[in-house]
């Protein structure tokens, strides 16, 4: 039969492992959040070709994207402020 202390000692165990797994899932999340927020890849860039701001080694204009950030279009602000986040921590 077990006693009252048994139960607690369960109980916490039962705790103990549901806080591990918990945080297991988080460190994930926060390790991936960069795959997960391209939604579309290429498509700034693709963007930038057509209206000419790819600069002679490839990469794109830092003055188009910080116009582009400021743009109407959200999804377009949202890609053009990403690539300046991407930039940031390329740097870091």
């Amino acid at each position: 039969m077990m006693k009252l202390h048994d139960f607690l000692i369960l109980d916490l165990y039962k705790k103990f492992i549901m806080e591990s797994a918990v945080k297991k899932k988080k460190k994930k999340s926060k390790k991936d959040w960069i795959s997960k927020a391209i939604e579309k890849p290429g498509s700034l860039r693709a963007l930038a070709a057509k209206e000419g701001a790819i600069k002679d080694d490839g990469t794109i204009n830092v003055e188009w994207l910080k116009n582009k950030a400021k743009s109407k279009n959200p999804k377009t602000a949202k890609r053009a402020r990403l690539a300046l986040t991407l930039r940031k921590l390329k740097k870091g």
